[in-house]
């Protein structure tokens, strides 16, 4: 259990010093995520027979990598998928919807993201009782060019928050990073070399 803490300290850090996480989901993001300074990655796609490939060359670049599990072609919503990305591709850690999932990653020892859609007063709410109970090590709120909302959502939990989606400038980054978001991801590759 320690190991797990510790591990969880160090990218919790590593987080805060990142205040761009580069959110890959083709190929080509890839190939621009290896040569760019951005210590932490989110995979965005992928299928089971190539996830690990793509974990590898990212770990081989020095990065920490981050796998949207629900994204991944061909690995099932059910709780074994992740023992398979923790088995099978080594990465640090995974992102989900699925409170299932996240308390499966928590008990393999992998850093656990819980991605949240906030579309609607509901779905505002429904951030707060969710964290409470799965435990995420931190949440990603999307859309991330809602500084007010984001701003809440920080008030209202102790989990440390990401601001991603639709994130475009140098603008919607200062204004999720002065609401309170720790780091913003985004798949937008200009953002990536500001």
């Amino acid at each position: 259990m320690t190991e797990g803490r510790n591990m969880r300290s160090q990218l919790i850090e590593e987080f805060e010093d990142c205040p761009v996480i580069a959110a890959i989901k083709d190929e080509e993001g890839l190939k621009r995520c290896i040569h760019s300074d951005i210590p932490i990655v989110f995979v965005l796609y992928g299928d089971i027979c190539n996830i690990s490939q793509i974990v590898s060359r990212l770990k081989k670049a020095g990065k920490t990598v981050i796998i949207h599990i629900d994204l991944i072609a061909g690995l099932s919503s059910k709780e074994i998928a992740v023992t398979y990305i923790k088995l099978v591709t080594h990465a640090d850690g995974i992102i989900s919807t699925r409170p299932a999932v996240i308390r499966q990653a928590k008990e393999e020892g992998l850093f656990a993201i819980m991605r949240f859609f906030v579309i609607d007063s509901m779905a505002f709410e429904s951030i707060k009782r969710q964290t409470e109970s799965v435990y995420p090590d931190m949440i990603e709120v999307l859309p991330g060019v809602m500084p007010k909302i984001i701003q809440k959502i920080c008030k209202q939990n102790r989990t440390p928050v990401i601001a991603g989606g639709l994130i475009s400038d140098k603008e919607d980054i200062m204004a999720a990073l002065d609401a309170g978001a720790m780091s913003i991801s985004t798949t937008n590759q200009k953002v990536w070399f500001m």
